[in-house]
């Protein structure tokens, strides 16, 4: 039975949130002030703490800041009748699980609070991060069949066109290249030729001497000397000027160059790979790209398939890139429910890997509690999973589960998708039970009755 603690200097307040929590089957404490809540610490910890933000002696962010102080990792939700910007951000920067403004609806406070359940559960064992050389990852075909190409092109010097959409991860396949190459000792430079202005983009890659023009104060070495004995990566190669092409073909065809403005002749032994999302065969045909420079840089063509393409990686990359966004902003690590990860994998992913990294990262700051449900999902990102599929999805988990041996599939398998149903409909009603119920053609007791079997279930896992 979960144990809840109330600060609050209102009677009425304590009164009726307690009721509604007993009814929910926790056993609630109330007290007047943070400071006798801080000495009920002494003899037990509590589940969840819900506290007033303006009482009598010290607030409710010294309340947080006296259980951090304390080393509890305990979740607190902050109530308060003055929502500024500031105080919110207060709360939230001091360890605050959640922040209700009052008067709030008790089915919200009631959410909040089965949320913060969730999270007083020991925290799941952090997933390991991936180091830059390991980031790309994938077990779908297509992906193994790109990891053996990589493996054998790696080791040769020859010049490689990586194709695919945009946010595919076309810069990870060269840096692969590269790691696994005998250049490995040397530097990877990496140039998007689509994001500097065409004037300078020749300065840029094969640099200038001093005067060359107005404001060319000093020498400046390109990219390609950057990368003299390593890989110079050229990122969006459809965008390059036809002029600056004849150029690069001059480097590619015997590997040497002039500074701009420069006489002296520069050799270079560097091995170019370089990516599209552009039909560049279109380009030639339409006179924007010069063939003999394709041929010479298609010498191997790797393509990267789109997120759509390779569904079973979303849940490994998704947890990959949730453990990481958690690292990198010194964030408590999260997971994805199974029924979130169902909903990710049936998404439209238009901006492909980099759209879920950075969706991740938005829901490693934004969601509350430990567990990420699909409640918790953007609505314009849910709004675009694949509802009719579901139950493609659904057959999926059973063989799955059948394949591995597992027992009682179908009662685990109905609980999950009941609680599913359950979440769905309160996040579409604002957490109002009533109206929940009512769209689901369920009384409201027996929505109630469900909600409490679901929380049973999930305490009974801690």
């Amino acid at each position: 039975m979960a144990e809840i603690w109330i600060a609050d200097d209102d009677a009425s307040i304590r009164f009726v949130l307690g009721e509604a929590l007993r009814e929910d089957g926790a056993t609630v404490r109330e007290f007047v002030n943070a400071e006798d809540l801080l000495a009920a610490l002494d003899g037990g910890i509590p589940d969840v703490v819900v506290s007033d933000v303006r009482m009598p002696g010290a607030s409710g962010l010294k309340l947080l800041d006296a259980i951090t102080a304390r080393g509890l990792h305990l979740p607190v939700i902050v109530m308060s009748a003055f929502t500024d910007v500031a105080s919110t951000a207060a709360a939230y920067r001091n360890g605050a699980f959640d922040y209700l403004p009052k008067p709030f609806d008790l089915d919200q406070m009631r959410a909040a609070v089965e949320r913060a359940l969730a999270q007083s559960r020991p925290p799941p064992a952090p997933l390991p991060v991936a180091e830059p050389e390991q980031e790309l990852i994938g077990a779908a075909p297509a992906m193994r069949e790109l990891f053996r190409n990589i493996g054998r092109v790696a080791a040769t010097d020859l010049n490689v066109l990586v194709t695919g959409e945009t946010g595919t991860g076309k810069e990870l396949v060269a840096r692969a290249l590269h790691r696994h190459s005998a250049r490995a000792t040397r530097a990877f430079v990496a140039m998007n030729t689509a994001a500097i202005p065409a004037e300078l983009l020749e300065s840029e890659l094969f640099g200038h001497e001093a005067g060359a023009f107005t404001g060319a104060l000093k020498r400046h070495p390109g990219r390609f000397e950057q990368a003299q004995g390593g890989t110079l990566f050229l990122d969006e190669i459809g965008d390059m000027p036809l002029a600056l092409q004849t150029r690069l073909l001059r480097v590619l065809a015997q590997g040497e160059f002039y500074r701009v403005g420069g006489r002296e002749l520069i050799r270079a032994d560097v091995r170019v790979i370089a990516a599209t999302h552009q039909d560049l065969e279109a380009k030639v045909e339409s006179g924007q790209f010069r063939a003999d420079l394709l041929h010479r840089l298609d010498v191997v063509r790797l393509h990267l398939p789109p997120l759509g393409a390779r569904r079973e990686d979303i849940p490994l990359l998704a947890a990959r890139f949730l453990a990481r966004a958690a690292s990198d902003m010194r964030l408590e690590a999260k997971s994805f429910s199974p029924a979130a990860l169902g909903a990710l994998a049936q998404m439209a992913w238009p901006g492909n890997v980099r759209q879920l990294e950075n969706l991740c990262r938005r829901l490693a700051v934004m969601a509350p509690g430990r567990e990420i449900r699909v409640a918790d999902l953007p609505p314009q990102e849910s709004e675009k999973s694949v509802a009719a599929d579901w139950p493609a999805i659904l057959q999926q988990a059973v063989r799955e589960r059948l394949a591995r041996g597992e027992r009682n599939v179908y009662p685990q398998l109905r609980a999950a998708f009941d609680q599913a149903m359950l979440e769905a409909a309160l996040a579409e009603s604002g957490n109002q039970r009533g109206r929940a119920a009512e769209q689901l053609g369920l009384g409201r007791n027996t929505l109630t009755r469900k909600l409490g079997s679901s929380r049973k279930r999930k305490r009974g896992k801690s």
